[in-house]
């Protein structure tokens, strides 16, 4: 047997601890933190947290500080690159005028998607624009 096959373990974690560390949770949100621990379930314990939002060629950072997640919630976990976080291809602006941008992006998506359905409906489709933990 090779000694060298890679763990798919939360054992394989351990090189990670203690580095800046990209979280992507089910929700679709994005997470930049320092991983400090984790568990045999791949809860994490993430310090100096921040979200990260963008839309387009734009970007915002919201401030979370210390933050436990379950590991259910975990998509991806990846370590980021230091030397290339700080040449991010993106503006970065303000949080409020980033939320602000996004309420406006998804109330012209649920709008859209409203006529889509009524259109698909009308000729015979069903909808089936339902979020949630289908997964």
């Amino acid at each position: 047997m090779d000694a060298l096959i890679q763990f798919t373990t939360s054992g394989s974690l351990v090189d990670l601890v203690d580095k800046k560390v990209l979280v992507m949770l089910r929700d679709g949100r994005k997470l930049i933190g320092v991983l400090r621990s984790y568990d045999q379930f791949a809860n994490f314990l993430l310090e100096s947290t921040v979200e990260r939002l963008h839309l387009g060629h734009e970007f915002a950072e919201a401030d979370i500080g210390v933050l436990l997640i379950r590991g259910e919630n975990v998509v991806a976990l990846g370590e980021i690159d230091l030397i290339l976080e700080d040449e991010v291809p993106l503006r970065q602006i303000s949080e409020e005028e980033m939320k602000a941008k996004l309420k406006e992006f998804e109330r012209r998506r649920e709008r859209d998607n409203s006529i889509k359905d009524r259109v698909m409906t009308s000729i015979g489709f069903v909808s089936d624009r339902h979020e949630g933990d289908a997964y």
